[in-house]
């Protein structure tokens, strides 16, 4: 007989999973490109900056000061294109895409075995992506 899992099972594998991923080069790298970017008297001015001008934006918004707005949507705009210039700035968002990745491909892949596998145990056909159901009823995959 089959073992059958319980939700809280699952969690906890789930968990244990996400402590794997939390110990990879990848959010290794995230971690200290994070912490450098924290220990940068430069960058904090920036990001200072920026909160301020994004402050003062809402603001002129809320108001309806167009003119003002622009000017200061533009001083944005340079602040966030000088922030985004900064090396370890680049390398820290090109860390996060690559956990956001390694995220999705976990996700993506739990997903897909899971679908495989009920294809599988119903007697379905995985390369058609039909469950033996739609194989016995002849559906072929199509709504009715």
């Amino acid at each position: 007989m089959e073992k059958k899992y319980t939700k809280k099972e699952i969690i906890a594998k789930a968990k244990d999973l996400a402590q794997m991923i939390t110990e990879t080069e990848e959010v290794d790298f995230f971690k200290r490109a994070e912490a450098q970017i924290q220990e940068n008297q430069k960058i904090r001015e920036k990001i200072a900056s920026l909160r301020s001008l994004q402050k003062q934006a809402v603001n002129f918004q809320h108001y309806g000061k167009h003119e003002a707005l622009k000017m200061i949507e533009a001083k944005i705009e340079k602040v966030e294109k000088e922030i985004d210039e900064i090396p370890i700035v680049q390398e820290f968002k090109q860390s996060q895409t690559e956990v956001n990745d390694l995220l999705q491909m976990v996700a993506n892949t739990v997903s897909n075995t899971v679908t495989d596998e009920i294809i599988r145990q119903t007697g379905g056909d995985v390369l058609k992506g039909e469950t033996g159901a739609q194989v016995q009823n002849g559906a072929g995959g199509s709504c009715s």
